[in-house]
Parts: structure tokens; sequence; C-alpha cells
């Protein structure tokens, strides 16, 4: 199963891949949707464990994205596979074949 069609990967039945890309750096805010960028960074907030946030970059900016998860423990399987995706194209990283997660 791919990561993208991973029927845990949702919030409140709406699914969450990809995220909504937020401008934080760079250039000029292209306003980019959809698998788009290179994965840089994942991080997984202690206080949130429901969340994780992605840096992009993307057309010379960088960019935020937050998945939301129903599931903290799916979350943070998640998180850990990203980690290990860095440097990795997101169309590439939806591609991910998660079979293994529960």
């Amino acid at each position: 199963m791919l990561l993208r069609d991973h029927p845990l990967m949702r919030y409140r039945g709406v699914a969450n891949w990809p995220p909504a890309w937020i401008w934080i750096d760079g250039r000029e805010d292209k306003h980019p949707k959809g698998e788009i960028g290179i994965l840089k960074t994942v991080l997984l907030p202690k206080m949130h464990p429901n969340r994780c946030f992605m840096l992009i970059f993307y057309d010379e900016s960088s960019y935020m994205g937050c998945l939301l998860f129903d599931d903290p423990v799916f979350c943070t399987q998640i998180a850990k596979l990203l980690q290990d995706c860095c440097n990795r194209s997101i169309t590439e990283i939806g591609s991910s074949d998660v079979t293994h997660t529960r």
C-alpha cells in the first residue's frame, strides 16, 4: 500500500497527504500545492503526538507542512519513515510502500 493511499493517513476523516504548504523563507512564495519539492526535515513535537511537521525546499524557497493524524502511534511510525526520506522528492515519498505499518 502506498503512503498516500493508506487509510490511516487521515485526520477526522480527511486525507492528510500531501499537506498544505506554507512559505517560510526564500525568494518568493509560489503557493505550491500537492506533491512538490524535496523533503529536508521532519519534526515530531512531544507535546502533540498526533502531528508531524515537514520542511521542504521547492523552487528556491522553503515551505512547512503539517500532517495531523487521528492515531498518534501511526503518526510516530510515519514521522520515523519520513525522517529516513530526507532529500527525496515528496512525490517519491508518497509512492513509498507502507504495507508494514499498522
